[in-house]
């Protein structure tokens, strides 16, 4: 009877074993369960890229609206007889 108690006893520390330490054990779930949100998170912020950039494309498509912004933004680019004006923020003291 002894002798069957002691294996009894071995295969229970074996399953348990293998449960949190051995092959797709609770170690390996925790490992792909952060791998998956941290995939999921990067999806989620390249999907809202995505649409963004198909926006971009939408207006660039559409008319010469979205090319003059862009052209004015990125290029620094002026039309013909307008008068370029810069603004440069100023240092300014509060309390004096």
């Amino acid at each position: 009877m002894r002798l069957f108690q002691f294996a009894l006893l071995c295969l229970a520390l074996f399953v348990q074993y293998r449960l949190w330490f051995g092959h797709n054990g609770v170690q390996d779930y925790t490992r792909l369960k952060n791998a998956v949100a941290s995939h999921q998170h990067t999806n989620e912020n390249l999907i809202k890229r995505n649409k963004v950039l198909k926006a971009d494309i939408d207006d660039l498509k559409l008319g010469e609206e979205g090319v003059e912004e862009r052209a004015r933004n990125e290029l620094g680019m002026i039309k013909p007889g307008e008068t370029f004006i810069r603004v440069l923020p100023g240092s300014q003291q509060y309390g004096n």
